[in-house]
């Protein structure tokens, strides 16, 4: 009888624009990676299937030990809340799904902007800093506070959030069907919307800076962390977001905190999507 196969497990981030995947061994040792397009106007059940077909690619005939999942939106037992960038993924039961694409696996699902805190408070820029703040820039925009070691949910997994800020006085009382939503503004998918091209920030993008300043220095009034870190796609353009959103920060806040990119910045929330499957795993032995 041939000898069993080592285990593996398998980490998923579903985003707006692309899924990421890795199989790794049971110690979060990276083993193959792959990429995959979102393809989010072809809507939630055909993401979900190329998603699952690229992992059973990796997976080559093995079964995962378990599976980590970060993904945009709140994940819960119907569908995953506050993500419109994929068209039905509000309805689609993501863990339902996922625990019957793999029966034998233990299976953990997260908010990727909150995956990827922790990640980054335990092996990252956010390492030893109590409080710190997490700010995603991809294609939307959250942010995740980490205090005491753990990153704030919230009642309803919705801590963070800031992609639904008001953007200005004139908005107090609209509701957000009636109103531009800070993250239609302010992030990878406006600038791309805007430039009719991959986001990239330039000389001329000094008023998207300015709002994203504006609601970041308030909210470092109101949580007071140690350090900022910055991660998502628009981390590339970094030169041309520290000087502005750091002489906002020194201008403004009381005690002003440092503010580095993520040690991650690309993939955080698929480590950290890993990291719930190594937990996952260890605690199903």
């Amino acid at each position: 009888m041939p000898p069993a196969p080592d285990p593996v497990l398998l980490a998923l981030d579903f985003g707006g624009t692309k899924t990421a995947l890795t199989v790794a061994d049971p110690h979060g040792r990276r083993l193959r990676d792959l990429t995959v397009e979102t393809a989010a106007e072809q809507g939630a059940h055909a993401a979900l299937k190329r998603a699952v077909d690229a992992a059973r690619t990796l997976l080559d005939g093995r079964e995962p030990q378990a599976v980590g999942v970060a993904t945009i939106g709140i994940p819960g037992a119907e569908g995953v809340a506050l993500a419109p960038n994929i068209s039905g993924w509000a309805e689609l039961a993501l863990g339902r799904e996922l625990a019957l694409a793999f029966p034998e696996s233990e299976l953990c699902l997260a908010t990727d902007v909150k995956a990827a805190a922790r990640f980054e408070h335990a092996h990252g820029a956010l390492a030893g800093c109590d409080p710190g703040l997490y700010v995603n820039l991809g294609t939307g925009l959250a942010v995740a506070l980490v205090t005491g070691g753990t990153v704030v949910a919230g009642r309803h997994g919705a801590s963070g959030e800031i992609g639904y800020n008001l953007r200005s006085v004139r908005d107090v009382g609209r509701p957000s069907a009636d109103r531009t939503l800070l993250e239609e503004a302010v992030s990878g998918k406006a600038l791309a919307r805007a430039a009719g091209e991959a986001p990239q920030l330039g000389p001329h993008s000094a008023e998207f800076i300015d709002e994203l300043a504006f609601h970041l220095v308030n909210l470092t009034i109101a949580v007071d962390p140690e350090r900022i870190v910055v991660g998502g796609g628009m981390v590339r353009s970094w030169d041309a977001l520290h000087d502005r959103l750091r002489a906002a920060l020194d201008a403004a806040v009381p005690y002003p905190p440092s503010l580095v990119p993520a040690a991650h910045p690309y993939d955080a929330p698929l480590l950290g999507a890993l990291a719930l499957a190594v937990e996952a795993a260890r605690t199903s032995t």
